[in-house]
């Protein structure tokens, strides 16, 4: 028997992975600035998968720590 819910995981993963697809179509700058969200949101899931029961938030949240650790680096 398979699972019957989605974890926070793959629920991420499928966020990230529309994010992706939206890069196909936005083209140019943005398409570069979309693939990185969509990385950073990915990087982060395995410790939200733990935090969070929505995968908006844990996704949001993992961007959220990327961008604060570039902003550090500058």
């Amino acid at each position: 028997m398979g699972r019957s819910f989605t974890s926070v995981r793959m629920g991420v993963n499928a966020i990230a992975d529309r994010w992706m697809m939206e890069a196909v179509y936005a083209g140019g700058d943005d398409a570069f600035r979309l693939r990185t969200l969509a990385t950073m949101a990915k990087r982060h899931s395995s410790e939200a998968f733990y935090a969070f029961d929505d995968p908006l938030e844990a996704a949001f949240y993992s961007v959220l720590i990327e961008l604060l650790k570039e902003q550090e680096r500058r």
